[in-house]
């Protein structure tokens, strides 16, 4: 990705006098013509609210023609390992984002009360769950990828996943599949 300048006019005022020149405005090029673009978002966390940012930005790159690539790691092997994708739970402990007292976030059943609020509120929006999503952004040509030293630490094999999933990859050939691609974690 090349980051580009362009000029731009801008009107200035001088001692309540309006007079027009042109100032050269600092404008990031993004290469957003550049049909080769491509994302790459790393899921390393499987909770449920860990879940949904890289799926919901994933579909948003998907529908700008990027290509799109989720590498699942560590935890985040729990979204796309069929025994655990359907039941990510969220838990408010240490979260002071859910606006709760921290004293009450670990006590017995409120990570289930959280879990539940946080997927009404996300079937109220018409999102879907995971599974559902991960076959949806397949189904829009999202790249999925489960990683070599996850799946091996886990005791993971491939068809305990998800059928969508492309491939297990080590991390190096990851990396070079992505080449020049944006990478989010």
């Amino acid at each position: 990705m090349s980051l580009a300048f362009r000029s731009q006019p801008a009107v200035s005022r001088e001692d309540h006098m309006t007079t027009e020149k042109t100032v050269a405005a600092v404008v990031p090029d993004f290469g957003d013509d550049d049909a080769n673009r491509k994302i790459a978002f790393v899921c390393s966390k499987g909770s449920l609210d860990m879940a949904y940012p890289a799926l919901v930005m994933a579909s948003g790159a998907l529908e700008q023609g990027i290509e799109t690539h989720i590498f699942f790691t560590f935890w985040g092997m729990d979204m796309i390992n069929k025994k655990t994708m359907g039941n990510l739970k969220f838990t408010p402990v240490g979260n002071t984002a859910t606006h709760m007292p921290m004293a009450l976030t670990p006590l017995p059943g409120v990570t289930t009360m959280a879990t539940k609020k946080m997927k009404r509120q996300m079937e109220d929006l018409d999102i879907p769950d995971v599974p559902t999503f991960l076959r949806h952004l397949t189904d829009m040509g999202c790249h999925l990828w489960a990683c070599k030293m996850s799946v091996d630490m886990f005791d993971l094999d491939e068809d305990g996943m998800i059928d969508e999933l492309d491939g297990i990859l080590n991390v190096s050939d990851f990396i070079e599949l992505i080449d020049g691609a944006q990478t989010m974690f």
